[in-house]
C-alpha cells in the first residue's frame, strides 16, 4: 500500500515536471522561432523579393516620347521573370566573321557571356544557341533535335524569315551602316562561319536553332520572357527569325542584354561617333522602340561589361524617387553627357525603398554624382559607398545629398546611417532651409577664374529651390557660390577633397534649375575637373 501510494506520488510528480518542462519548451521554441522570424525579416527586408522566390530580378530601360514630343524620357524599373517560363537566346556569336574588328569584339565579349549563360541554366532559364547558317555542324546533336522536335501552331501574327525594319513602329536607325558596318579596310563581306563561337558552352539541355522553330519551341515549353544576346545589335538582333521585332510582335516579354551586344558601325559613317556610341545609340533606339534592356550585371553582380577599346570616363549616377525628380532629371542629365561629352555613364537607381539597383557599377565608376536623400542602405550597399570614397574617387553631390544616409532614426532592418556624411565628407553642417522657395544666387567675386564656374553668367541669377542652412562649413572648404533668401545667406556651392578625392557639393538641384543652362553648364564642369580632365566642346551624337 505504501509502496502503491509513492508510485501514485511518484507519478503525479512526474506528471508536473513534465508539464513543466513541456510548457518550457513551448516557450523556449516560441522565442526561439520570433528570434528567428525576426532576423529572418531583418535580412528578407534588405534583399528583393525575387531571391527569396528564385525568380529572376532584372533592372530595366527604356524610353518613351516626352509629353510635348520634343524629347525621350528615360525610365528604370526592376521586374520579376519565372525562370521556368523564361529563355535566352544567343545571336550569331559565330567563330569568324569577315570583318576582324567583329571577331576581335566577339572574342573579348564571349567569356563574360558564357558566364552569364551559366548563371541563367543554373537558375532554370532554358538557353537557346542561334548561330544563323550552322545548322549542318549541329545537325544530330540532342540540342539540335531539341528545337526542332517542337511541333508548328498557328502564331496570332504571321512569322517572317527576315523582319526588316517597320517604318510604322520605328524611325530610321540613328547610325549610317550602308557599308556594311566594318571599320576594317579590304574586307568585303563574305560568309566564312561554320559554327559558334568555341568559348561558349553548348551545355544538356540546351537547344540549337536559327529559324522560326526557336518561337516553336518556345510555345511548346510555355516560354514567355526572353532575354536575348549577341549580335549584331543593328542587323540580326532586331532582324534574325528569332530576333526582337519577330519576339515583340509575337507577344513575348522581351529584353536586350545591351553590355552582351555589338554593332556592325564604321565610325567612318554618320553620325561619326566611336563604335561603342554606336553600338549605344541602336541600344537607345531598341529602348524607344521595340523594348527595354538590362545588362549582365543583374545576374553576375559585377559591373556590366565594357569593351577594352572603351577608355570613356565612367560617371556614374546614385539616385532615388523624391519630391526632387531626381530619378527623372539625372538620367536625362546622363544621358546628355554621353551624347554630348563622349562619356560612358550609367545609373543606380532606388525605387521607392531603401535599396539602390545597380550599385555594383560603383566599384568601377571614375566619378559619383550622388543625389538620394533619407536612405538607410543595407549595409554592404553603404559600406561599398564608404569604399568608393576612402578611396579617393571624386564626388559630386547636389542637394539632398547632404542628408543622403540619416534617417532621421528610421532605419530600416538591416540598414545602415551615415548622420555625419554632410560634416565628414562635404565638410557642411545641413540644419535644413528656408520656409519660403526661391533664392538669388552668385559667384564669390574671388572665385570667378576657377574652371567649375567657366562659361557661368557673373550676374546673380534666381532658383526656385529652397536656401539650404548649411553653415559653418570646415576651413578647408572652398567656397565657389553664395545664395541670399529672407535675409539669411548661406554658402552654395563648393569644393573640397576627402581621402585625397576633389569632392563638389551645390544645394541647387530644384527641377526648375535643370532648365537653366548655367546649372548644366555648372554641373558638367563639377564632373569634369572632380576627374581631373578640362570641359571638352559639347558634341551631339544621336536624336535627343
Amino acid at each position: 500500500m505504501q509502496f502503491s501510494q509513492q508510485v501514485r506520488k511518484s507519478s503525479k510528480v512526474s506528471r508536473m515536471m513534465s508539464q513543466i518542462h513541456f510548457g518550457n519548451l513551448l516557450r523556449f521554441l516560441a522565442c526561439s522561432l520570433f528570434v528567428l522570424g525576426s532576423l529572418i525579416f531583418s535580412v528578407m527586408s534588405q534583399i528583393p523579393m525575387s531571391q527569396a522566390a528564385e525568380e529572376l530580378a532584372l533592372y530595366t530601360r527604356w524610353r518613351t516620347p516626352t509629353e510635348d514630343g520634343t524629347g525621350v524620357q528615360i525610365h528604370y524599373k526592376t521586374v520579376y521573370w519565372d525562370p521556368a517560363k523564361t529563355a535566352a537566346i544567343v545571336c550569331d556569336m559565330w567563330d569568324n566573321h569577315h570583318c576582324p574588328s567583329a571577331v576581335r569584339r566577339v572574342n573579348e565579349m564571349a567569356p563574360r557571356m558564357n558566364r552569364l549563360l551559366h548563371a541563367l541554366r543554373q537558375r532554370g532559364v532554358l538557353i537557346v544557341h542561334a548561330p544563323s547558317g550552322t545548322m549542318s555542324y549541329y545537325e544530330g546533336t540532342p540540342q539540335r533535335q531539341l528545337a526542332l522536335s517542337a511541333p508548328k501552331v498557328e502564331t496570332p501574327v504571321p512569322l517572317q524569315s527576315w523582319c526588316k525594319l517597320d517604318p510604322t513602329v520605328e524611325g530610321p536607325l540613328p547610325i549610317d551602316d550602308s557599308d556594311g558596318g566594318c571599320e576594317d579596310p579590304n574586307s568585303p563581306p563574305k560568309a566564312v562561319w561554320t559554327k559558334q563561337n568555341e568559348l561558349l558552352e553548348i551545355a544538356p539541355g540546351d537547344a540549337i536553332g536559327d529559324g522560326v522553330e526557336i518561337i516553336y519551341l518556345f510555345k511548346q515549353r510555355g516560354i514567355e520572357n526572353v532575354l536575348l544576346m549577341g549580335v549584331h545589335t543593328n542587323m540580326c538582333v532586331l532582324g534574325r527569325p528569332f530576333g526582337i521585332r519577330q519576339l515583340v510582335r509575337q507577344g513575348f516579354n522581351v529584353l536586350l542584354v545591351r553590355d552582351m551586344t555589338d554593332s556592325m558601325y564604321n565610325p567612318a559613317r554618320p553620325p561619326y561617333v566611336r563604335h561603342v556610341r554606336g553600338t549605344e545609340l541602336v541600344v537607345e533606339h531598341i529602348e524607344r522602340y521595340w523594348c527595354p534592356t538590362v545588362t549582365s550585371a543583374d545576374l553576375l553582380g559585377e559591373p556590366a561589361f565594357r569593351f577594352r577599346e572603351d577608355d570613356r570616363p565612367h560617371v556614374t549616377f546614385l539616385v532615388s524617387d523624391d519630391h526632387y525628380q531626381a530619378d527623372k532629371l539625372l538620367p536625362q542629365f546622363a544621358h546628355m553627357l554621353a551624347d554630348q561629352f563622349d562619356c560612358y555613364t550609367t545609373v543606380m537607381h532606388g525605387q521607392g525603398g531603401h535599396y539602390i539597383w545597380g550599385i555594383e557599377e560603383l566599384s568601377a565608376a571614375d566619378c559619383l554624382v550622388l543625389y538620394i536623400r533619407r536612405l538607410g542602405l543595407p549595409e554592404h550597399q553603404l559600406a561599398m559607398v564608404r569604399r568608393y570614397l576612402e578611396s579617393g574617387k571624386p564626388l559630386v553631390a547636389l542637394r539632398t545629398a547632404s542628408h543622403a544616409f540619416d534617417t532621421r532614426g528610421k532605419v530600416p532592418p538591416g540598414g545602415a546611417e551615415w548622420i555625419g556624411f554632410d560634416r565628414e565628407v562635404l565638410g557642411c553642417n545641413y540644419k535644413g532651409h528656408t520656409l519660403l522657395g526661391g533664392s538669388i544666387v552668385r559667384l564669390v567675386p574671388e572665385q570667378v577664374n576657377h574652371p567649375i564656374l567657366a562659361g557661368l553668367p557673373q550676374e546673380p541669377w534666381e532658383s526656385e529651390g529652397t536656401l539650404y542652412l548649411v553653415s559653418p562649413l570646415l576651413d578647408d572648404v572652398t567656397v565657389l557660390m553664395m545664395g541670399e533668401a529672407g535675409g539669411r545667406v548661406e554658402p552654395v556651392t563648393w569644393i573640397r577633397n576627402y581621402h585625397g578625392g576633389r569632392i563638389f557639393y551645390t544645394s541647387l538641384g530644384h527641377p526648375k534649375d535643370f532648365e537653366n543652362p548655367a546649372f548644366r553648364q555648372l554641373l558638367v564642369n563639377a564632373i569634369f575637373w572632380a576627374l581631373g580632365r578640362p570641359v571638352p566642346q559639347p558634341k551631339v551624337s544621336g536624336p535627343q
